[in-house]
């Protein structure tokens, strides 16, 4: 007997509860981890496990455009100590060589996406290893300390989108572009989108618990 194909993830309703797990967790992990180290490595360990399961992306926060790729606020701290964010890419949209200037972690949620780090030299901006291709489910690290400078384009023929957690309000940071001669540019990149999805009504929840 030949094994039932598997459902598609119904992102008209999505599983909210998915996300909110993962914020509650993010949260905790910040209040009880300074060390950047320690919130890469256990915050790679909670990216993963969110995107493991293609179920609770908001169909409006998964849309590509035509013109450039996307970049929606998902969720930010009230402290801005970290922002979760959705980037939609249509096939053959990329990135400027650009840094960060704060921590990340790159989540792979769907298609694939390339990512070429740089470094400076002697002056000039060169990449810096091998071209890297991600994956779904997989997880990469970025941050000044251990490297901030890369571009990213999707690397598939459809739609990609990866999950990205940094350590600031990130629409809101002064960052750098970097020019094909190496000359940086400072930019904000702010958001794609003017509203976040609504992750706190569980209304519906409550309604179907029993009344006391």
């Amino acid at each position: 007997m030949t094994e039932p194909e598997p459902a598609e993830p119904d992102l008209a309703h999505p599983n909210l509860a998915r996300l909110r797990g993962f914020i509650a967790a993010f949260t905790r992990l910040i209040e009880t981890e300074t060390a950047e180290a320690r919130v890469l490595d256990e915050g790679a360990a909670l990216l993963a496990d969110l995107i493991r399961v293609d179920d609770w992306l908001p169909t409006a926060f998964a849309a590509a455009d035509p013109a450039r790729y996307q970049q929606h606020l998902l969720h930010c701290d009230p402290l801005e100590r970290f922002s979760v964010v959705s980037f939609v890419w249509g096939p053959g949209q990329e990135t400027p060589v650009h840094d960060h200037t704060v921590w990340g972690l790159i989540g792979q949620l769907r298609g694939a996406e390339a990512s070429q780090r740089f470094e400076h030299q002697e002056g000039k901006l060169i990449p810096a290893g091998p071209r890297l291709v991600l994956k779904p489910g997989q997880v990469e690290t970025v941050s000044p300390r251990i490297g901030d400078i890369h571009q990213v384009a999707n690397a598939a023929d459809q739609v990609s989108i990866s999950i990205h957690v940094y350590g600031g309000n990130i629409g809101a940071v002064r960052r750098r572009a970097y020019g094909a001669d190496g000359a940086p540019k400072t930019f904000i990149s702010g958001y794609s989108n003017a509203a976040t999805p609504n992750l706190w009504d569980r209304s519906a929840q409550a309604r179907a618990q029993p009344l006391a």
